[in-house]
């Protein structure tokens, strides 16, 4: 079987940790900021860890 390439888009997106974990960015941070309370922005600043069927898609187009 051939090698499996990985997709571009995920790479730029998503980050393995060393033990496995899929994180990615919290949604709804791009625009419409002014009408969010600043807890609600603290909240979904940093990253989220990927579970479940949503890890395991984004693993597979990493390449891991």
């Amino acid at each position: 079987m051939p090698k499996l390439k990985t997709h571009s888009g995920t790479k730029d997106r998503v980050r393995l940790t060393k033990n496995g974990k899929v994180r990615i960015g919290h949604p709804n941070m791009n625009h419409f900021l002014q009408k969010k309370s600043g807890s609600r922005k603290r909240s979904l600043s940093g990253l989220a860890t990927a579970t479940g069927a949503n890890s395991k898609i984004l693993k597979r187009k990493l390449g891991a």
